[in-house]
């Protein structure tokens, strides 16, 4: 008798969780992703900011999945499943559109930026999803710089030095906070004519505090640590205008040729691919086992899923799209040997954290809340843990160390890649079928 087919399609969190849980079943393994590594989000801002290099925080999946034999990893384009034939098509390197049968089905196919309805803003303000995007952004900030420098005329300076954050959730707060450590430390004696520290940092959102999901304390702490370190901080108003000049918000202008959106997410099109119940962000409407209703055999984890707990859906997190991976694996593994089926999924929530500059972080866990030098060192001690390999985990740890003593950063290099924009443009002719990962 053939072994049961397992297909994960995506190697973020919740897929590469799903994938390892599987190791020691009989099943056969089939993970698919677009591109060929695991990349681990949280620290894209670090690439960004150039903290870290792009190898340090992204491990190639056949690397992670070399001794799990019963694993097979290919590198293709999911787009589209066929229910009643259980199959996923794919398009491999060659654009070939080739089906892979399954018996069981996890899509972890995470998310991509949400620009609530403004399209066209993506042009002028590129998010942070990619290892692409975050080095494009290194990218771009540190070329204003070099701009600036070149600039004979002062006046231009402003322009070129002001970076604006749109979004001041978690990945906002933490980049803003870096940008700022690195504009007043890292870069603060390596230029002649220009005085890197005058740089205009603004943090825009449209909500009433930053960190919205944290507690009134911690997001006072994060805001007043922001402001410390220089980070102008506007909140209450929603960005009415973006294009190649800066943005307006409030009906101000604010002028900047840096824009970066670290607003809301979009799940992937699954739930198009599956033509079946989603919520109103598009996420699919799942059961407690995390089955799509009426086909057992398909799982939705992660981003992409929709499930509710004690009244409220559960958040976008890394933690979730783990426990979740690691659920759907054990009832798959239940149906293989015969076994009962576990208990309802039911997440545990470890707590939220984030960092707002150099050794200060907010954490909160329960009824626990803490803030600081502390708080900082847990955040770096957990996500140090869930770092794919031992490798990197050393490697992160020790550029950790020598950034925080000497200031000095991982990756300072400008790369430019001539095939494409220094910075990316609107990605219209990418389908949505490309968004695998998370």
């Amino acid at each position: 008798m053939a072994p049961s087919k397992v297909v994960i399609v995506g190697a973020g969190f919740g897929g590469l969780a799903a994938a390892k849980a599987l190791a020691k079943t009989s099943a056969q393994v089939i993970l698919i992703d677009r591109t060929n590594h695991h990349l681990f989000q949280p620290l894209l801002y670090q690439v960004a900011t150039s903290v870290l290099t792009p190898s340090q925080i992204a491990t190639p999946i056949r690397g992670i999945f070399r001794r799990q034999k019963n694993t097979i990893v290919i590198l293709g384009e999911v787009t589209g499943v066929d229910k009643d034939q259980k199959c996923v098509f794919v398009t491999d390197a060659d654009r070939r559109n080739v089906p892979i049968s399954y018996d069981y089905l996890i899509l972890a196919t995470g998310s991509t930026h949400s620009y609530f309805g403004h399209t066209e803003f993506e042009r002028f303000a590129p998010g942070l999803k990619s290892l692409a995007d975050a080095e494009a952004a290194r990218n771009k900030i540190l070329q204003a710089f070099e701009l600036a420098e070149a600039e004979d005329n002062p006046a231009g300076h402003r322009d070129l030095l002001t970076f604006i954050l749109v979004g001041a959730g978690p990945t906002g707060v933490e980049m803003a906070g870096a940008l700022a450590v690195l504009v007043r430390s890292s870069l603060k004696s390596e230029f002649r004519r220009i005085d890197p520290a005058s740089a205009h940092i603004v943090l825009v959102d449209m909500a009433p505090r930053v960190l919205g999901p944290f507690s009134d304390g911690l997001s006072k702490a994060a805001k007043t640590r922001l402001e410390k370190l220089g980070v102008e901080v506007r909140l209450g108003h929603s960005v009415e205008q973006i294009d190649s000049n800066g943005i307006v918000v409030g009906g101000e202008r604010i002028a900047s040729k840096t824009v970066i959106w670290t607003a809301g997410v979009a799940p992937s099109p699954a739930g198009k691919w599956l033509n079946v119940e989603r919520d109103r962000a598009g996420r699919v409407r799942i059961q407690k086992d995390l089955t799509v209703p009426g086909h057992a055999e398909i799982f939705v984890v992660g981003d992409t899923a929709s499930l509710d707990q004690n009244g409220k859906p559960l958040p976008g997190v890394a933690q979730v799209a783990m426990q979740q991976g690691r659920y759907a694996a054990k009832v798959i593994h239940n149906r293989i040997a015969g076994k009962r089926p576990p208990d309802s999924f039911s997440y545990f929530d470890k707590g939220s954290m984030a960092v707002v500059g150099k050794g200060f972080a907010v954490l909160q866990t329960g009824k626990v809340q803490v803030s600081g030098f502390g708080a900082w060192l847990t955040w770096a001690a957990v996500h140090l843990q869930f770092l794919a390999t031992s490798s990197l985990r050393l490697t992160v740890f020790l550029q950790w160390i020598w950034t925080y003593f000497t200031g000095q950063r991982g990756d300072r290099l400008i790369v430019q890649h001539h095939a494409s924009p220094a910075w990316p443009t609107a990605r219209d002719d990418v389908p949505e079928s490309a968004f695998v990962g998370k």
